[in-house]
């Protein structure tokens, strides 16, 4: 197995001082790493058989229309406001200088439904949470939130509790 950490590009201060910024598009140009990542992903939730992957905006597409292909399942993307050309539902998730929202198709997915969400990070949870109001909203179920990496110091998990969320690669600094 690959070590995924070694693969993933770490940019000091970006996009703002202070900041070290996970780059994963080094671990998408790698095809053994990229492989790795979806087959963990599909290894853990194939069994759980879910009707959709729910992804998110916009390196969360990446994995997860990928999953959802190998999983032979549906995907339902979670935009920005104003990226859908349809009737959707919102909400809203704070930033550290704001207020912004997502939107999904209101058709997305269906009551009932078992979907797992997927993005490429959890940090604060915000957006996380916000995709989980989202599928609430449609009356979907949430098996569980995955993420490739987590920044467990910065506490996202939290944010998400009772939902379940799993990551590959967890970050404490």
């Amino acid at each position: 197995m690959t070590d995924l950490k070694k693969i993933i590009r770490e940019v000091p201060d970006f996009p703002k001082p202070g900041i070290l910024f996970y780059d994963i598009t080094t671990l998408l140009m790698d095809p053994a790493g990229f492989k790795q990542v979806i087959d963990t992903l599909e290894a853990r939730y194939a069994p759980m058989k879910p009707a959709k992957i729910v992804a998110i905006d916009a390196r969360g597409f990446i994995f997860g229309g990928a999953l959802a292909y190998r999983l032979g399942v549906g995907l339902a993307p979670v935009r920005k406001k104003g990226k859908l050309p349809w009737q959707t539902v919102k909400a809203s998730y704070e930033l550290e200088y704001g207020v912004d929202e997502v939107h999904m198709h209101k058709d997305a997915v269906g009551p009932g439904e078992k979907v797992v969400i997927v993005d490429d990070l959890l940090a604060t949870g915000g957006t996380a949470n916000a995709a989980v109001d989202l599928v609430r909203q449609c009356g979907g179920e949430i098996i569980e939130c995955a993420f490739i990496i987590e920044l467990d110091f910065l506490k996202g998990r939290e944010k998400l509790r009772p939902i379940p969320a799993f990551s590959i690669l967890n970050y404490n600094e």
